[in-house]
């Protein structure tokens, strides 16, 4: 048998080094998928694409449906909602909202006791000093305004409907600093007259669930009118503006900790962390007093506290 002849030392030289660099590629590309596969581990997930952006169109009858349920749910969740100023009759509700223009209801309500312990009375504002009037709304801001208002209204009520505050839409708005959201506030929670309060609390929820896309508050009245049957249309705003206040609130909405965001298009907007939501909860929902000084009996929470007294200088 012939031996097989040996490679010549050069050629078997090459094949070494040959498989040695075949190695090394090897190698270096194992350790390359390694590492890209440990980075994908490692690295932040990215954020989801907003739900919005992949939303069917919604049909009327769907939104309709789904404004329904959502007054349904604020029912359950705020059964004792009410007007959130003080007063006992027409005439006290129809000067706390005139007041609460550009201010909190509880600074109203901190200033009308001893407004209405000076002039109870539409005939008793109208024959009130101005600069005295001035001074007793002064926390409210505005005062100057407001006092040409109050004096106005009072004026008009004694003169034209006998010291009665009337319970007609188209009356009241012809008494001076009374528009349609002051007109709806006294009617619907002084004489039982259904209608809709469209203040900035009810204007922002109302298009981030998606019921109107309008910004002028009689078009988001109209809007919502149609949604909602008219006997809901009172009780609904203090609801709406209740959640506003409470939990949707207008910078920084607390929608980890609110009960309808499985209804709300808008979900996401704000904080969805439920421990950091809860944190953002206002009145008795985060354990702290309402904003009135007297409010209703089945009210949950801490009655407000009445304004401190001015300090006197040293």
């Amino acid at each position: 048998m012939n031996a097989t002849p040996e490679k010549p030392a050069a050629a078997k030289k090459a094949v070494t080094k040959k498989a040695a660099a075949k190695k090394a590629v090897t190698k270096k590309t194992t350790a390359k998928k390694t590492a890209t596969k440990k980075a994908a581990k490692t690295a932040p997930a990215k954020a989801p694409a907003k739900k919005a952006a992949a939303r069917k169109p919604e049909s009327r009858v769907a939104m309709v449906r789904r404004a329904r349920r959502i007054n349904r749910e604020l029912a359950e969740l705020y059964p004792y909602a009410h007007p959130e100023l003080d007063f006992t009759n027409p005439f006290e509700l129809l000067v706390a909202t005139v007041l609460s223009a550009q201010t909190t209801d509880l600074r109203v309500n901190q200033t009308t006791p001893q407004l209405f312990a000076v002039c109870p009375t539409p005939e008793d504002m109208a024959a009130m000093p101005p600069e005295k009037l001035e001074e007793l709304i002064r926390p409210t801001g505005f005062f100057r305004a407001k006092t040409r208002s109050l004096l106005g209204l009072s004026a008009a009520l004694r003169d034209r409907f006998g010291g009665e505050v009337p319970g007609r839409l188209e009356d009241l708005v012809t008494l001076p600093g009374v528009g349609r959201k002051t007109a709806n506030v006294v009617l619907g929670n002084a004489f039982g007259v259904p209608g809709i309060t469209v203040d900035t609390h009810f204007g922002r929820l109302a298009r981030r669930f998606g019921w109107t896309t309008a910004e002028d508050a009689e078009k988001v009245e109209a809007d919502v009118a149609e949604i909602f049957p008219k006997s809901e249309w009172t009780m609904l705003s203090h609801r709406v503006v209740f959640h506003g206040r409470r939990v949707c609130h207008s910078r920084k909405p607390a929608c980890g900790a609110c009960a309808i965001a499985p209804l709300c298009p808008s979900y996401g907007e704000g904080e969805t962390d439920p421990e950091k939501a809860r944190k953002l909860l206002k009145y008795e929902l985060g354990g702290q007093p309402g904003q009135r000084l007297k409010p209703p009996a089945d009210y949950p929470g801490q009655p407000a506290p009445p304004m401190a007294p001015p300090v006197a200088a040293s």
